[in-house]
């Protein structure tokens, strides 16, 4: 018999295969909006994030411009009137006679070496180590393109360190014009000035033995120049020109670009040209270099009635084409006041400046373009002259 003939029948249900399906139509409209939006939501971060980061650029830019100027600036202007161990005598307190050495003009700053110089040019040239013009009417062939409505810096001083001494003194280069002060009491000449082509550098140190060091003439002319690379470019730029030599004659090079985007540049002097105040005379009296020092009380020489004190007296001025300042002035320079107007070097999308700038004596704007601009001003005390005329 067969054993599966009495086995039960089993039937086996299968469950029906899953049906395949994709987006509807709607959905994928739906899915393609939301991409989109979150598209343009990071494409509108980016933007605003680079716009922003843009702007930053141009603040920090502006800010960092502004400061690397008034560091130049006052980097050379605080050495005005180093002469090493050289001090002139209607600066020096302890001098018993009439001063002999007071500047008699104000010198032309771009005259070249071969005009020649006289003793009394370079006597004036180291007696006068600040001078501001408000155009380039002295030096027109080594200030050109000049700003308008901008001053004209010029800073003589010796160089800070021995000529040849290594370091960041450079060598000592025949023809180049140098400066040498003497510490020997029995030399007859108290400074040399020139070059070694026309002068020995012999004067002494203090044992009048060994000769004191020589020192490079250093004078800088500052101006703001309208075009940085390229005349035209309309960029305008600090420059410098620095008495050099050519490779024939010492003088005044060709102007190099320093810092883009000065706009505006003025300068203003401080005048100390009366004496301490005291009993009697609150204001001071009047420097007088015409007679020896006088002092109120001599046994005790705390105050000298005829020579300043180091401090300006009254209100700072300015050097004018109209009004130049007097050599007197000059000579007698104790602090320099310096503006710097700063813009920034491209455009900021959708600002218009229509502010205005004081800068020194001058407003200027506004002048509605798309540029930010920042006014930086640092007045400035000049140790080497204020610190000879201060008393105990």
């Amino acid at each position: 018999p067969d054993p599966h003939m009495n086995m039960p029948h089993i039937t086996v249900l299968r469950a029906p295969a899953d049906e395949q399906s994709g987006f509807s139509l709607v959905e994928l409209m739906i899915s393609i909006v939301i991409g989109l939006v979150i598209l343009a939501a990071m494409v509108a971060l980016f933007v605003n994030s680079s716009g922003a980061n843009r702007e930053l650029a141009r603040a920090n830019s502006l800010v960092e411009n502004g400061r690397l100027a008034i560091e130049l600036l006052e980097s050379d202007v605080v050495h005005a009137g180093y002469w090493g161990a050289y001090m002139p005598t209607f600066d020096d307190q302890t001098f018993g006679d009439i001063p002999a050495d007071a500047p008699s003009a104000v010198p032309d700053p771009c005259l070249a070496y071969d005009t020649p110089w006289t003793a009394q040019h370079a006597l004036n040239l180291v007696h006068v180590p600040v001078n501001v013009y408000d155009s380039n009417a002295v030096c027109a062939g080594v200030v050109v393109d000049q700003q308008a409505t901008t001053d004209v810096l010029v800073v003589r001083h010796a160089e800070l360190c021995e000529a040849g001494s290594g370091g960041n003194c450079e060598a000592d280069i025949p023809g180049n014009v140098y400066f040498q002060s003497t510490r020997c009491a029995t030399d007859a000449d108290r400074y040399r000035f020139g070059t070694e082509d026309d002068t020995t550098f012999d004067l002494k140190q203090m044992d009048c033995l060994a000769d004191t060091e020589k020192r490079k003439f250093i004078s800088n002319i500052y101006y703001i120049r309208d075009w940085a690379v390229n005349a035209g470019d309309g960029i305008p730029t600090l420059v410098r020109s620095s008495f050099n030599l050519d490779g024939v004659v010492p003088a005044h090079q060709d102007a190099v670009a320093m810092i883009e985007g000065i706009e505006g540049f003025r300068v203003e002097l401080g005048i100390d040209d009366r004496s301490n105040a005291y009993l009697g005379e609150p204001t001071g009296t009047p420097v007088n270099y015409a007679e020896a020092v006088d002092w109120l009380d001599p046994d005790t020489r705390t105050t000298p009635t005829n020579r300043g004190d180091g401090s300006p007296d009254g209100a700072f001025i300015t050097c004018t084409t109209a009004d130049p300042c007097t050599v007197d002035e000059l000579m007698n320079v104790t602090a320099v006041k310096i503006y710097v107007l700063v813009r920034s070097r491209e455009p900021a999308p959708g600002y218009t400046d229509t502010k205005v700038y004081q800068v020194g004596d001058s407003v200027m704007g506004p002048f509605n373009d798309g540029f930010k601009r920042h006014v930086y001003v640092s007045t400035l005390r000049l140790p080497n002259i204020a610190g000879r005329r201060q008393t105990p």
